[in-house]
């Protein structure tokens, strides 16, 4: 995965090469600008997936820039990557007029690096995640309801539609990748909420201060500086995506604001009315999370008002053959690929198959095997081969595969490149989440993982 780029925009050059250099480090790719003129070439010849802005410099400042890019963004039908302000001289009026015009954040002089890099990482996971919901509506789009003539996916249409006539709260469980987010989006779509938006959040991304801010929204001087995620679905639904990685702080914070049907924005007094519907999923029992003390019991509750199971590829694999011409047809129409059929062994191997990574893992294959394939006809070779490639090994796999002759340094290194690799691919490429499941602190892994090879921009995903 190509690491994202970032523009950095200030006329000090101590501070702007400071800041390049961290964002090396951690492994963002950097274009830096010393001046406005220099900025706006930078932006035509490589558009940006994130801009550091300076608001005062020589030739133009950082507000006009922004009012430009985001006319150029409106124009284009092309949405504006996200811009973090800084001010040595910042005021509440800049920063409103910032944000109103679109910026992420302000962030004032002398720069914090913890909390720029955590502005940074949070900025990005917006982008991201709005990135695959636009993805993720323009594949469900075709879709009126989730496929699937099994009883237990007949059965799983009759509780979503029911849930839809309702604004209760739910809880979709099941395993990663079993389509709980296509059901959330289904039940969306048909609930009088369907004309509001739909806003996702990943919960695992949502840490400490800055977590709270971007859930709740942010004040400042008694002015709304940043809209929270709650705000942002008002009138319409938030998926709250695997709610058992959220922080108990933050746990405790939603809990209240569901119990009495508003909330406060960070450093805020006024209070702000809830008017949404909150959709939540999880991959883990979160009964199991309460008895083991890691999850808010009175948030589970809150949150299982209507609770309903996403069951596994595997339980239904007769409606596999029902998936396979659906997705193979979608990929012909909508990307241009030349249509391959499978062959009755084919068909036979993935029904066979106990697809770990559930629906999302089956239309990745689909997708390869039309994208790389060279004949007409889809074998069960080729099925084989492709389903050996996808094969995760586990810890205990890749401990299995040192060599225990080698010198101890040699092998303990070889032992922690597994054991990062092994807590990245469960953690879904989480940092944060591996810095605590391994008892390091985050600067010192990334040093660490750099030390083994590991990039985590690109070895996760």
């Amino acid at each position: 995965m190509t690491a994202p780029h970032i523009l950095v925009v200030d006329d000090e050059t101590d501070i702007r090469e400071l800041v390049k250099e961290i964002l090396e480090d951690e492994h963002y790719s950097v274009t830096s600008a010393a001046d406005g003129a220099t900025a706006r070439r930078a932006y035509q010849e490589r558009r940006p997936d994130l801009i550091l802005l300076d608001v005062w410099m020589p030739d133009i400042d950082g507000i006009t820039l922004l009012k430009e890019w985001q006319t150029s963004a409106q124009s284009d039908n092309n949405p504006m990557p996200p811009v973090v302000i800084m001010s040595g001289h910042g005021t509440v009026e800049t920063a409103v007029e910032a944000t109103r015009l679109g910026a992420y954040d302000f962030l004032e002089k002398p720069l914090s690096m913890a909390k720029l890099l955590i502005t940074l990482r949070h900025a990005l996971d917006d982008q991201n995640l709005r990135r695959e919901a636009s993805a993720q509506r323009r594949q469900l789009q075709p879709l009126s309801q989730p496929l699937g003539k099994s009883e237990g996916m007949s059965r799983l249409r009759d509780q979503a539609v029911q849930a839809a006539g309702s604004d209760a709260t739910l809880l979709l469980s099941g395993e990663s990748g079993a389509g709980k987010r296509l059901l959330a989006q289904f039940i969306h779509s048909r609930s009088s909420r369907r004309s509001g938006p739909f806003i996702e959040v990943g919960m695992a991304t949502l840490s400490g201060a800055d977590g709270a801010a971007r859930l709740f929204g942010e004040e400042r001087s008694g002015q709304p500086m940043v809209a929270g995620l709650l705000e942002q679905a008002n009138g319409g639904t938030l998926f709250l995506h695997e709610v058992w990685s959220m922080e108990s702080p933050l746990q405790t914070q939603l809990a209240q604001a569901l119990d009495v049907g508003h909330f406060r924005r960070s450093g805020g007094i006024a209070t702000v009315k809830l008017n949404l519907r909150i959709i939540a999923s999880s991959s883990r029992p979160l009964a199991t999370e309460v008895q083991q003390g890691r999850f808010n019991a009175r948030l589970f509750y809150q949150l299982s008002v209507v609770p309903i199971t996403v069951p596994p590829l595997r339980d239904h694999r007769d409606d596999l053959l029902e998936l396979l011409a659906y997705y193979v047809d979608y990929f012909v129409e909508r990307e241009g690929l030349t249509y391959r059929s499978f062959s009755v062994a084919a068909q036979n191997r993935l029904r066979h198959h106990n697809w770990p990574g559930n629906v999302r893992e089956f239309i990745n294959l689909v997708h390869r095997f039309l994208t790389l394939g060279e004949s007409g006809i889809v074998e069960s070779a080729e099925v084989e081969q492709a389903l050996g490639a996808t094969h995760l090994p586990t810890a205990s796999e890749q401990v299995l595969e040192l060599d225990f002759d080698l010198p101890l340094r040699q092998a303990r290194e070889l032992f922690e490149k597994a054991y990062f690799e092994y807590q990245l691919q469960v953690t879904d490429g989480n940092v944060s989440q591996v810095a605590k499941r391994s008892g390091i602190e985050r600067t010192h892994l990334y040093r660490k993982m750099k030390s083994l090879g590991i990039n985590p921009k690109e070895d996760l995903n």
